[in-house]
């Protein structure tokens, strides 16, 4: 039996949805994302594009180039809201499918040509996502998910397309190396300066000329060029760690602003902990100063799910990692080492009050969300948190407006 696997992509996903809620935006250049003077574009309309504006790029850039833009900051609840939307379409109509982003699906329809038809059973997918949800979506279908979401590339905006079993190395061949999934700048760059620039070269070439030139990520490239490559749906992403960062709107060496930040997060970071029954055993600190060189500490410490003994490290970390007395573009804390569990009593430490205290404030954060109730060491960093849920097994949700 052939695989028949779809990819799902929703076109210039933030910017459909806030055309969704303002029909006034229809077919005019938007840009969603950061609006402040570090801000960067999570998304822009085609007809912005043109214009030689992209996603990732600083908004002060996009901004020159199309000026006439409109330019939305963004709202990560709403954006995913319809997310869900379109999932439980897909998770209700197919048998297997991984939700590889907030904006992007596969789904495993192999078997169905011999009943239904998977490309018919795909087409109307397609039409009953953008009739119940007003999105407009592409996909591709074909035997793995490479080829699959390459299709999907070619196919948009708002259309579909098929490649049938045999052909995968012959629709690839024509194609940019820029189109094949994992080919990055930096790898564009030095196939470019091998002479490579079309897909057909790549499956010329030897395997082991690719492994020579850019190691094992050259084997990965030539079998994915070649149309041969075929990594599994996953449709569980089991998280193994959990960050926050935050990057300011302008550099600052403020201690008391910094550790707030600091404490904050790592506030919020043990409440995910618990709120996931999961516990760490690393913690980890990052600093980019505004010569834009990062640094970063890491501890072990006993596996735990509690402020009282998470917070305090996180500071000693911040403490430690400060030294050049420099201003400070960005700080982020992050925990890893997951685990399932729950927070083990300390016979000696903890006392019944406190263990108390932590289930009222989580109670209180469930029902009412995560900003509800802080520590007071907290308050002036607001922004630290979310209504997400990062062990709900789907994959990390960029927001819209996060400052890069």
């Amino acid at each position: 039996m052939n695989k028949n696997i779809l990819h799902l992509d929703l076109d210039t996903f933030f910017v459909s949805c806030e055309r969704l809620i303002d029909s006034r935006l229809q077919k005019r250049p938007l840009l969603v994302g950061g609006t402040g003077d570090r801000g960067v574009v999570a998304a822009c309309s085609y007809e912005t594009r043109r214009f030689g504006v992209h996603s990732g790029m600083p908004m002060r850039l996009a901004k020159c180039l199309c000026p006439e833009a409109v330019v939305i900051r963004g709202n990560s609840s709403i954006y995913t809201k319809q997310s869900h939307l379109v999932t439980n379409i897909i998770k209700e109509s197919v048998p297997v499918f991984e939700k590889a982003s907030i904006d992007e699906f596969y789904a495993d329809l192999s078997g169905m040509d011999k009943f239904f038809g998977s490309y018919k059973y795909a087409s109307e997918l397609r039409t009953k996502i953008i009739k119940e949800t007003g999105l407009p979506i592409s996909f591709g279908l074909s035997s793995n998910k490479i080829v699959s979401k390459v299709a999907t590339g070619e196919a948009k905006p708002n259309n579909q397309l098929r490649v049938d079993y045999g052909f995968e190395k012959s629709f690839m061949a024509p194609l940019s190396i820029k189109k094949i999934p994992s080919v990055g700048e930096k790898t564009y760059q030095i196939l470019r300066n091998l002479g490579i620039d079309k897909v057909r070269v790549v499956q010329q070439m030897p395997v082991e000329m690719m492994r020579s030139v850019l190691g094992v990520n050259g084997v990965t490239i030539w079998k994915r060029a070649n149309g041969i490559d075929n990594p599994p749906l996953i449709p569980f992403h089991e998280r193994k760690s959990i960050s926050i960062e935050r990057t300011f709107n302008k550099d600052t060496i403020d201690v008391v602003k910094l550790r707030t930040t600091i404490f904050a997060m790592a506030e919020n970071l043990a409440y995910q902990l618990r709120r996931g029954e999961k516990l760490a055993s690393c913690i980890s600190v990052k600093i980019r100063y505004s010569d834009f060189n990062t640094y970063s500490k890491q501890v072990k410490i006993p596996y735990t799910s509690a402020d009282h003994l998470i917070i305090p490290r996180v500071l000693e970390l911040f403490d430690n990692l400060y030294q050049r007395r420099l201003l400070i573009r960005l700080v982020g804390v992050k925990i890893s080492n997951l685990v399932s569990g729950n927070y083990q009593i300390n016979l000696f430490d903890d006392t019944e009050e406190m263990l108390s205290l932590y289930n009222a404030l989580d109670t209180i954060r469930s029902r009412y969300g995560d900003l509800s109730v802080q520590k007071a060491a907290s308050i002036g960093a607001k922004s630290i948190g979310g209504s997400h849920n990062p062990f709900n097994g789907e994959p990390p949700i960029v927001l819209a407006h996060r400052k890069q």
